[in-house]
């Protein structure tokens, strides 16, 4: 299994597992979830890490259809400016490789943001881990094991 896995079953948190397989060819890891599994891109959510203009790293949880709109982080989280992480930083700061970043049980705790449309939803899509494999779970169970906060992510 993986971390975001085992803090579910121990927090005894509700969810369920869903498996596809991964092609290495695809060009997006969400948009391949909710193809493989028949789910809608908007309640699809991906992971990404920003870092602010002051280094620090924060998480992302936006619906895989939409653009994350930095300008957005950066406002809601007090910073001047956020740009897109170094994808190799990412993966050593949450233990995740991209394309499987779980918000659920990183390496180390970052603030983290979920974009409001999550609330339209009794459940969410989310990485378990790794590619091919989502968790689906409530989303105020997502925010309260990540801490995290609702904003406006999406750039229109």
């Amino acid at each position: 299994m993986t971390p975001a896995i085992d803090l579910l079953a121990s927090t005894g948190t509700p969810h369920q597992l869903h498996t596809y397989k991964h092609h290495p060819s695809a060009d997006s890891y969400g948009l391949e979830a909710c193809e493989q599994l028949g789910l809608r891109s908007d309640q699809v959510f991906k992971t990404l890490i920003v870092e602010l203009n002051n280094g620090e790293l924060v998480v992302s949880v936006l619906p895989v259809a939409f653009q994350l709109n930095l300008k957005s982080v950066a406002r809601s989280l007090g910073a001047k400016k956020a740009d897109m992480a170094d994808k190799q930083k990412a993966q050593r700061i949450t233990g995740y490789l991209l394309g499987g970043v779980s918000p659920l049980a990183q390496k180390k705790a970052l603030r983290t943001l979920i974009d409001e449309s999550a609330q339209l939803f009794d459940s969410v899509f989310i990485s378990a881990g790794r590619r091919g494999l989502e968790i689906e779970l409530a989303p105020d169970d997502l925010l309260a094991l990540t801490s995290a906060e609702y904003a406006e992510l999406c750039a229109s």
